[in-house]
């Protein structure tokens, strides 16, 4: 029998951060700081209008696009959040979840061979999704000395001829990282210089805890060559609902849905209804858990320092990310020996790129109950690595 699986797909190594949770579910007592996903339950007037459109029998497919309304209020959101104005009918479309924006966006611009610059470390999708698509994927490594933030310097060094993507990732999964508005004007310059589009995932963008979100799209000569990509599973805790949204150039959202059309046909149609409620009466409900995570991160951030880790603060997303380099260990042995000696999961930070070597990501999307006994364990097990010299 010939070989069933396509070598391309066997190549791509599977997600670092499943592997420390198949241990914690079998793990009694086990705290985990892993999962990147809100302990809040999605608000209630939010649920309440996911239910009532099954009351009402809204079962049906709804337009490869999205629900008209959703889309509608989609663009209103982005032009008073981000200050960019979108045709809902011709510029946005509706996702299951900003992952799948972010699959059908690099399928939809490569041609083989054409080199995607991704900052690492940074979501553990880009990469495996650029190789499918056709594309090269180039690693651009961020600098802690930098806050991890992306510089126009790193871009130009890595640019050639072949160069047709950036990704931007920001705010930064794993590390917590934003982008303010000089840093944005340096890299929009190259961009325009250079040729290159930019997909621009700001699946994070309410979790800023710094100024105001601001979005690359929103720079001189951006919105032409940019792919906007957010979501409802981070701001409003709607991870389950499996919902987000990509806007950007006619031409290129054209060519997305097109493939939408034939590989998933349209979103949920529940989880729509839910979303438009979401956008026009949740801000309060964003607010009070923006609040509440940046105290939480402050918390981190502070008990950290005091266990004497390198930490720098992260201003967006609800991670942190400290070094763990002076323990003279990997990354992943630090992690599985905090996990088998105190029950901790964390994720290694080579999990978003070899780059991430001598971190960790911590998520700090739990109750701060929770966060107070995880970081007991973590200073026990720092305290015995201190006593037997193993720094």
């Amino acid at each position: 029998m010939r070989n069933p699986l396509s070598e391309q797909i066997v190549q791509i190594k599977p997600s670092g951060i499943r592997k420390f949770f198949d241990i914690v579910s079998e793990m009694q007592d086990a705290i985990s700081l892993g999962v990147g996903e809100p302990d809040f339950d999605t608000p209630w007037h939010i649920r309440e209008e996911g239910i009532f459109s099954l009351e009402q029998g809204r079962t049906f497919y709804t337009s490869n696009a999205g629900l008209k309304e959703l889309k509608y209020e989609i663009a209103r959101y982005l032009e008073r959040k981000i200050d960019v104005s979108y045709d809902y009918n011709s510029q946005i479309f509706v996702t299951v979840g900003g992952s799948e924006a972010i699959d059908m966006g690099l399928r939809c611009m490569l041609n083989p061979g054409e080199e995607v610059l991704i900052p690492q470390p940074s979501y553990v999708s880009y990469e495996p999704c650029t190789r499918m698509a056709g594309g090269k994927p180039v690693v651009i490594e961020l600098q802690e000395k930098n806050e991890f933030r992306l510089t126009a310097e790193e871009i130009l060094e890595k640019v050639t001829d072949r160069t047709k993507v950036l990704i931007l990732p920001f705010p930064n999964n794993p590390t917590g990282a934003i982008m303010e508005q000089a840093d944005l004007e340096a890299v929009a310059r190259v961009c325009v210089e250079k040729d290159l589009f930019v997909i621009s995932d700001e699946i994070y963008s309410e979790l800023t805890y710094k100024g105001k979100h601001i979005s690359i799209a929103s720079m001189p000569g951006m919105r032409e060559r940019t792919v906007v990509i957010n979501g409802f599973s981070k701001a409003f805790a709607m991870t389950g609902w499996r919902l987000g949204y990509a806007a950007g150039p006619k031409l290129i959202i054209e060519q997305m849905l097109k493939l939408h059309q034939f590989a998933i046909m349209c979103a949920p149609t529940t989880s729509q209804y839910a979303a438009v409620e979401a956008l026009r009466h949740g801000d309060e409900d964003v607010e009070r858990m923006r609040n509440a995570y940046n105290q939480r991160r402050r918390y981190l951030v502070n008990a950290f320092r005091e266990m004497g880790l390198d930490c720098f603060e992260p201003y967006g997303a609800f991670y942190i990310f400290p070094s763990i380099r002076k323990f003279g260990m990997t990354s992943d042995e630090f992690a599985t020996r905090l996990l088998m000696e105190e029950k901790v999961a964390v994720v290694p930070g080579t999990a978003f790129g070899d780059c991430g070597e001598g971190f960790l990501r911590i998520s700090y999307a739990y109750s701060l109950e929770n966060l107070k006994v995880a970081l007991d364990r973590i200073r026990n097990f720092i305290n015995r690595l201190e006593v037997r010299g193993e720094n």
